[in-house]
């Protein structure tokens, strides 16, 4: 980065700025602990010559706190994919349900903005479509931070809401489903070939406030992949140019997960085999009637503070997902390495 010329390519520089944080991200709490774990050996040491009882209980509340940073430390270390780096592009579906998934694909969008502020990651909406009567029926968001991709990836799937339904003249208990999708953003790093004679491109106006120029023109763009069926739109953009470049990135970036998919079932499990959106499918339930329970359940990982995750902490669902994931992956090394 002190090399003359470092800036004279933006998007380059930008790129190993961020590879750059990511990188400190793992590091600078490595350092703190090191440096926690020699100080609290020094006073504790101290304490003990002096026999000194407050010391000595406020080196355990400390100990309590290092522990749980070690295990973020060890969280960070299983995001060592390929991609776990990368920005993504995250989208949130409406699924089963009409009105009531609209509008809980808008809480998910609220819920997940908030993470995104309280772990200080950039986004940016790409594409919204809003829901006939409340809600969103789709919303795609370009998300960059450390680890974007490799912590977001762990919420892909369907998500079940059970309430009762403000929208129920009768006050009855709904279930609602919304799916979430999360796939890298390779920033124009990679080769996907594209026959143009396989897609059909189509321009409309977009949807939503977007000021005068963005609803009077025909500036949003929308690609159908035919072999696929993958479909992908931006409306970002006043410019029609801008949103297909945008468009056509979010197509590369579907076709390399597609083929990375074929070389992994593992992969394939994750990204693409959410099933229908609706019930039997669902990762993690948010209940609220008649009691209030978040279950995730792939890890059995589970919490009664329905609020506080509604606001964004998902931390611990990462984390226990991430912690599952690993394991698995290790069995299977352990069952790979006894058959051969």
């Amino acid at each position: 980065m002190a090399q003359p010329g470092f800036w004279d390519n933006p998007d380059a520089a930008k790129r190993i700025v961020t590879q750059l944080s990511a990188v400190k991200s793992i590091i600078a709490p490595v350092r703190a602990a090191e440096k926690s774990i020699l100080d609290l050996n020094e006073l504790l040491e101290l304490a003990i010559d002096e026999g000194d009882d407050q010391t000595l209980s406020s080196i355990q509340d400390d100990l309590e706190r290092l522990s749980r940073k070690c295990d973020q430390i060890e969280v960070a270390g299983m995001l060592s994919g390929p991609d776990d780096t990368r920005p993504c592009f995250f989208s949130i579906h409406a699924g089963a349900g009409g009105t009531e998934s609209c509008d809980w694909a808008n809480m998910l969008f609220r819920m997940y903005t908030r993470y995104f502020e309280d772990n200080k990651y950039s986004y940016e909406e790409l594409d919204i479509t809003p829901g006939e009567e409340a809600g969103i029926r789709s919303i795609t968001l370009r998300v960059e931070g450390p680890f974007a991709f490799g912590k977001l990836s762990c919420e892909t799937g369907v998500h079940r809401l059970v309430r009762i339904s403000p929208f129920d003249s009768q006050s009855r208990r709904h279930t609602s489903f919304a799916a979430v999708d999360v796939m890298p953003d390779f920033e124009n790093e990679i080769e996907v070939e594209i026959n143009e004679d396989e897609l059909r491109i189509d321009y409309y106006r977009a949807g939503g406030a977007g000021g005068q120029h963005v609803n009077k023109t025909s500036s949003a763009v929308r690609i159908t992949h035919f072999p696929t069926g993958i479909v992908v739109q931006c409306q970002n953009d006043r410019s029609q140019h801008k949103n297909k470049a945008e468009a056509m990135k979010m197509l590369q970036g579907r076709l390399y997960m597609l083929e990375q998919q074929k070389r992994d079932a593992e992969l394939a499990k994750l990204y693409s085999n959410k099933g229908e959106i609706a019930w039997g499918n669902q990762i993690r339930s948010y209940v609220l009637q008649p009691y209030q329970m978040i279950k995730d359940h792939r890890t059995d990982h589970q919490t009664g503070n329905v609020q506080s995750v509604l606001d964004g902490d998902l931390e611990l669902f990462i984390e226990s997902y991430l912690r599952y994931r690993a394991e698995k992956k290790n069995k299977k090394e352990v069952i790979k390495a006894r058959k051969e």
